[in-house]
């Protein structure tokens, strides 16, 4: 599996940036790859909670199914994903309160199709888009919580 990591500083505090971050109606708001929320389970998040997002990258669209399997409002959410040719993905959310405000750390663990081939296939490909998709998707949920300058 290939990682990505980015974090960030925040001025609000834990539960806003939680909030913000976690309601699926948002996310296209942010994540800068995410271009809808196709499908949701209602209700409030819980473990084992559902949503189907479609998702752009280098300009190839593909969906991806999430789950919930960890939640700690409002430190920690883990969501586990599959898509397109038995791709899978894991991304986290931690959130720690720092002097008023939230250190964000966002980590995203994906499994490309067709193993090792696949591996290096994709890193010729991505080379290190999603490491900047992840800085630019942080810096849009910062814009988004703390409101314009």
């Amino acid at each position: 599996m290939s990682e990505v990591r980015a974090t960030i500083e925040i001025d609000a505090p834990p539960e806003e940036v939680f909030a913000a971050a976690m309601d699926p109606d948002r996310t296209p708001d942010w994540v800068s790859i995410v271009l809808r929320v196709e499908g949701r389970d209602p209700g409030e998040l819980r473990k084992g909670y559902k949503m189907k997002q479609r998702l752009c990258l280098r300009g190839v669209p593909f969906t991806v199914e999430w789950e919930l399997t960890e939640v700690d409002a409002p430190h920690f959410a883990r969501w586990e994903g599959r898509g397109p040719a038995r791709s899978k993905a894991i991304t986290e959310n931690r959130l720690e309160a720092r002097h008023g405000g939230t250190h964000f750390t966002y980590t995203n663990e994906f499994k490309t199709p067709f193993g090792p081939l696949g591996a290096v296939a994709a890193g010729a490909l991505m080379g290190g888009v999603p490491e900047r998709e992840a800085a630019a998707s942080l810096a849009r949920l910062k814009d988004l919580v703390e409101g314009p300058a």
